[in-house]
């Protein structure tokens, strides 16, 4: 499963920057099967792949981990401020309210 996981947040980042698997085996220097199978959650990269992957998509390991690592939280506030940003002002007030009426209901319920 985590392999799966960490597959996906390659696979997002990859096309979060417009590449694909051609372009990014271009990139890297890894074959596009590899890359595939890896995306898939087929196998796991070693260390060395995963430092060629990471400086490819020219993110932290935070970007690819903050799904399996129970402390990788300050990524995660930050990408999703970095998401709420990208919206209208209306859409953001909409999603604050509800995080902020989910926040009061979540302290209510210590």
């Amino acid at each position: 499963m985590i392999d799966k996981r960490i597959g996906q947040r390659i696979k997002e980042c990859r096309e979060r920057i417009g590449l694909t698997q051609e372009q990014f085996s271009e990139k890297t220097g890894l074959s596009v099967n590899y890359i595939s199978t890896v995306e898939r959650g087929g196998s796991f990269p070693r260390c060395e792949r995963l430092i060629t992957i990471l400086n490819g998509l020219q993110v932290s390991a935070d970007a690819i981990f903050c799904d399996v690592i129970d402390h990788a939280v300050e990524y995660k506030e930050n990408e999703l401020s970095r998401r709420l940003s990208a919206l209208p002002a209306e859409e953001q007030n909409r999603i604050l309210q509800m995080l902020d009426l989910m926040i009061k209901q979540a302290e209510n319920n210590k």
